[in-house]
């Protein structure tokens, strides 16, 4: 049997942007994606806790350092310049190692700044 855990969670960060014209997807800063060990191209889940939105779409990079979080294509319906988002990512394990993973959560201060980090409940400051 296969078990769907949350994998990742990138929490409370802010829109910087939303572009109705594009493409798709949600553009995030590369430190952002390198720390909650979210690909380019993965999918996402992504909560806005502004508005009660809930949606779907994948992650692309945004430049190292930008602290952008961009909202694109019909996503950008859903969210704007300004909104909180939580962007979770989830992933099938079977039953014995479901049991021992645990999601790696990235916590962000209102200018996308990781403040720290967490790994299965364990806090761990960011420097």
């Amino acid at each position: 049997m296969n078990i769907t855990l949350l994998k990742s969670k990138i929490h409370r960060v802010t829109v910087s942007h939303a572009e109705l014209d594009y493409e798709g997807s949600c553009a995030i800063d590369q430190d952002l994606l390198d720390e909650a060990n979210i690909l380019p191209f993965e999918q996402l889940h992504i909560y806005n806790v502004s508005n009660g939105e809930r949606f779907t779409t994948y992650a692309i990079a945004a430049p190292k350092g930008s602290k952008i979080i961009g909202v694109n294509g019909a996503a950008a319906h859903k969210a704007k310049a300004g909104d909180v988002l939580i962007i979770c990512t989830y992933a099938q394990y079977a039953w014995q190692e479901a049991k021992q993973s645990a999601p790696k959560l990235v916590y962000v201060d209102a200018e996308n700044i990781i403040s720290h980090t967490s790994v299965g409940g364990l806090k761990a400051l960011h420097t």
